[in-house]
């Protein structure tokens, strides 16, 4: 392990204590075992096809979006209708919400967008079920309350005046990547949502509702506090603009001039632009037909061909639709639309904790199919939008999903490579893992870390646009994804310099790693909070970020006191933090409030990131390793009748799309998280036992 390095006299238990402790730890290894082989035979029934992928569940406004989608098709009645309606019904909180995460108070977005999907569904405002939400969506300011997202929808039905969403020029998209703002300068999400909408916004299309079709609909009426007086300005007064900065004083003059030009709909470049907005989304389409991997971009493509002239016979059209029922999800629970699916994400992370677990690595034939199409999803090829800003690096990344080859990111193509090098310690010199690594030095950013998706992706003033209510029109860097890249770099360094034979060829790649880490440590320095952890972009949260800095940071803390330092730190939080139950929990409220950093309800995977932190410092026989793993063992109730396969259970949002905004629920971290604690603990253990005999 990576914690070899890393000096034995930080974090050892007290000298009276040892014997007792290492005893306690010993004596319950054989249970230990036998939750790994549990797990791991629970891991192989899982796969299919040489992969894994499991359900990535988030938000039900995302599904009401799916609603809204097939309703602005004419599809009626609505595919699959009741199912959808027994997933939406079944989120709705006691006090008649939809919320944002488990046990979370309501969102007033999410809500009225659920009440407006309940509605085409066929859900009577009368029932029980839409009066407590009409009860709480006005209590919380009603249609007029909601984003801009939001407002878009509804604009679409005549829900909404279009004069009441920010203008959206189609002409942005004619400005050249070097230009200071351009769709290029944005997050990858928000571009390849934004370009089709600068068509919808265009059309201004109003979409027939079940009551018909009406700029001026009546369809939502009763979430309007006054239902006269839909106009809700979309920025602030110039006034107020003044006081909150010069960015919004900026964007808002901005969108007054453009308001009052019609949104330059008579400008004489807007049929040039209409065409190249189209072509950009012919050339960003997937042959698949998906767009970006992502579900919200591909419903607005679709909307925008149709808008061009396109038809539901088109080729283009006919495979995103069968691409876009491809992201749902059905069962017991009723139907369902995830925000992306995440086979290479699931795929990586199996794999590494089955190796870690004590799979034979190269034997198993599982194994090696498994890391068969783990490399067989390297993108080669495709020069993605990250080329018009590193245009001297070649392609090398992995994507989350099945087909995004325009956008790999930073976080699947280290956990590919860490797995990858887990699975077979010799592909360390394998083009694959080469090109990878490589592509990596290339992403990092100007201030020495990684984003997920861009290169240099860190104009936060962007944020400041009115279309902006999400935060997030940026991809800048982040702590856990330096981390993770750091930590695959430090895997790739130690298994190339442990090479009998020493090749100069790979020379070159080991320089730029050598000097891309030590660039990253100086990041992580900065990024580390006062109180000792590290926040997670996209991970909840603070255990995340600082689990996943601990595991990068151990492969480089030799003979470095400042590395040491800070992994001292980061320990003594995860420490200060752990429940008393031993497991580790943390809630989504922490992005809103640091106050509440490594404070929640214990769960499988936040445990065995604090667990796994800890292995990097610690002894295993340390009293909180123990406690951790004792949670871990407690707690794997999901047992077969035969009881030779075994997981864990969840019901809370341990991952993060947009802090503050979309949560998501991995369906696999609940399994592949707490079984790579489970074998890095057996793995210590033995070798800690074996040194005190």
């Amino acid at each position: 392990m990576a914690s070899s390095t890393f000096p034995a006299m930080i974090y050892d238990q007290q000298d009276q204590n040892n014997g007792d402790t290492l005893l306690c730890a010993g004596s319950h290894l054989s249970d230990v075992q036998k939750a790994i082989n549990g797990a791991v035979t629970w891991a192989w029934e899982a796969q299919a096809d040489d992969h894994w992928r499991g359900e990535v569940r988030t938000n039900a406004n995302i599904t009401a979006q799916q609603v809204f989608f097939y309703q602005s098709l004419g599809r009626n009645p609505i595919p699959d209708a009741e199912a959808y309606r027994k997933y939406l019904l079944e989120e709705q909180q006691d006090d008649g919400s939809w919320a944002l995460a488990w046990q979370t108070p309501g969102d007033v977005s999410t809500s009225c967008e659920v009440y407006l999907a309940l509605k085409i569904l066929g859900v009577s405002p009368n029932s029980v079920e839409m009066t407590k939400a009409r009860r709480w969506i006005l209590e919380a300011g009603g249609v007029a309350a909601v984003r801009v997202f939001t407002r878009i929808f509804f604009a679409q039905f005549g829900l909404f005046p279009w004069n009441s969403i920010p203008q959206l020029p189609a002409e942005l998209i004619l400005l050249p990547p070097h230009a200071w703002i351009n769709i290029y300068r944005m997050s990858y999400w928000a571009r390849t949502t934004i370009v089709p909408l600068l068509i919808i916004a265009h059309h201004q299309h109003l979409c027939a509702l079940p009551n018909g079709r009406s700029a001026q609909n009546d369809f939502l009426d009763e979430l309007w506090l006054d239902p006269a007086r839909k106009e809700v300005p979309c920025c602030p007064s110039l006034w107020k603009a003044t006081q909150l900065g010069f960015y919004t004083f900026f964007f808002s003059l901005i969108d007054m001039i453009l308001y009052f030009l019609n949104g330059l709909r008579n400008f004489p470049l807007r049929s040039l632009a209409r065409k190249r907005c189209v072509e950009w989304i012919l050339e960003h389409q997937e042959p698949t037909g998906d767009w970006g991997g992502i579900s919200p971009p591909m419903h607005a493509c679709v909307q925008a061909l149709l808008l061009e002239g396109f038809t539901e016979k088109d080729r283009e059209v006919r495979v995103a639709i069968e691409a876009i029922e491809n992201f749902t999800w059905e069962d017991t629970s009723g139907k369902r639309m995830q925000s992306c699916v995440s086979p290479v994400w699931d795929t990586v992370l199996m794999t590494r904790a089955l190796c870690d677990s004590g799979v034979a690595n190269i034997d198993d034939n599982r194994l090696q199919r498994a890391a068969g199409w783990i490399r067989r999803q390297q993108i080669r090829n495709c020069k993605g939008d990250w080329f018009h800003y590193r245009n001297d690096l070649q392609p090398g990344g992995f994507a989350f999903q099945y087909h995004n080859n325009w956008y790999p990111d930073l976080d699947d193509t280290s956990a590919a490579v860490i797995s990858l090098l887990r699975q077979d310690p010799g592909s360390v010199t394998s083009d694959t893992v080469i090109r990878a690594v490589e592509w990596m030095c290339g992403m990092q950013n100007h201030d020495n870390g990684w984003g997920a998706f861009e290169a240099d992706n860190d104009h936060l003033w962007l944020n400041k646009i009115p279309f902006s209510d999400l935060d997030a029109l940026c991809d800048p860097s982040t702590s856990d994804i330096t981390a993770h890249v750091l930590e695959a770099f430090g895997i790739f360094t130690k298994e190339l310099m442990s090479r009998s034979s020493q090749d100069y060829r790979y020379w070159g790649a080991l320089e730029k790693v050598t000097a891309a880490s030590n660039r990253a440590i100086q990041f992580l320095a900065v990024q580390q909070e006062t109180f000792g952890a590290w926040w997670g972009r996209w991970g909840v949260n603070y255990v995340y970020g600082t689990s996943a800095v601990l595991s990068g940071l151990a492969y480089f803390c030799e003979n470095d006191e400042m590395v040491q330092e800070m992994m001292s730190s980061g320990v003594r939080w995860l420490k200060h933090v752990q429940n008393p139950d031993g497991g580790w929990g943390e809630g989504v409220e922490s992005y809103q409030d640091q106050r509440q950093a490594g404070r929640g309800v214990s769960t499988p995977a936040q445990t065995a990131w604090g667990i796994m932190g800890l292995l990097e410092v610690c002894k295993a026989e340390d009293d909180s390793i123990v406690m951790g793993i004792n949670y871990l063992l407690r707690t794997q109730t999901v047992v077969s009748e035969n009881g030779t396969r075994a997981s864990w259970d969840v019901s809370r949002y341990t991952g993060t799309g947009f802090p503050n905004h979309l949560y998501l629920e991995y369906a696999l971290y609940k399994h592949y998280f707490p079984l790579m604690a489970l074998g890095r603990y057996a793995k210590a253990l033995r070798g800690e036992i074996s040194d005190k005999l």
